[in-house]
Parts: structure tokens; sequence; C-alpha cells
């Protein structure tokens, strides 16, 4: 299954490659095993602090930006469409939790771009019955992708220098 993506970045932000999150969002359609078009397709937004800042008010009514934005496709039952929805992605903010959990850059933006997916696919963490589950998904795709758990703590970088 190879996920269609159309991907649209922020002016100068910096964000993986398009290749590295096709296969991140592929990597969760068919770990999921659910019955899914051959190509979902999906939008993903590389925006800045500012523009999700706006977006975290509006839709959520939350001040401040967030790392991460799911907004599923709502259309009609009797209309087939291979259309998930939308995604944004706030790429400062990615940094700097990047740096301040002790994480690689492409390690927390491989989380982000899955937690996105799954939220996509009806998943969420409202709940700690629902984050558990979600959890342990991502958990679990992002290994079969050669990442870390991202929920063990790390030193910060920061850190790390100073000893």
């Amino acid at each position: 299954m190879s996920a269609q993506l159309h991907i649209e970045r922020g002016v100068g932000l910096e964000a993986p490659d398009d290749e590295s999150f096709r296969l991140w969002v592929s990597a969760t359609c068919e770990f999921l095993d659910l019955k899914l078009p051959d190509a979902p397709e999906l939008s993903l937004r590389i925006s800045d602090t500012p523009e999700m800042t706006q977006l975290n008010q509006r839709f959520r009514d939350r001040s401040g930006p967030t790392n991460v934005l799911s907004f599923p496709a709502e259309l009609p039952d009797d209309i087939e469409c291979a259309l998930l929805g939308d995604i944004v992605i706030c790429a400062p903010l990615v940094q700097k939790e990047a740096r301040e959990q002790g994480k690689t850059s492409q390690c927390h933006w491989a989380h982000l771009t899955i937690h996105g997916v799954l939220h996509l696919l009806g998943y969420d963490h409202q709940d700690d019955d629902t984050a558990q589950v979600m959890e342990n998904l991502e958990i679990q795709i992002l290994e079969q992708l050669g990442f870390p758990d991202p929920y063990i703590p790390r030193e910060p970088a920061a850190s790390r220098l100073a000893l």
C-alpha cells in the first residue's frame, strides 16, 4: 500500500523529505490492516508557530501552538473516496520538543506523523484506556520502522553536553 500525500511546506521550514512522510503514513495504514483504499490519500501541511497557534485556537479553543492537528475527512457514507483527511505539523515545535526530549528530530517527526494518521483513522486519547491503545500502536509502528519507544524518557541533548 502506498499512500497518496499532498504535502505543503511553509517557507523556510525544516522537515523530512516527502518519501519519509509517505513511508510513515503507509506503514501506519498497513500495520492497522483496516479496510482502506489501496492508496489512502491525505494532505500534510508543515506549518510555522503563528499558523499552528491560530489553528489550535480556532479548532480546539486552546491558546498557543500544538505539535500536530488532525482533521479527518467527513464525507457522506455513500461516497467512496480514498481521502482520510488533513494533518498539520508545527515544524519549530517538533524541533524544540525533540531537543527537550533527547530524541532525534527524525524520530519525533515520524512519531507525530503516525500520531496524526491514527487520529484520521478514528483513534484518540481522550481517556486512559484509549490513550493506552493509541500509544501502544505508535510504539509498535515506530519499532517496525526502526525507531525507539517515544515514551521512554531520555536525557535532553543540553544535559548530555553539560556532563
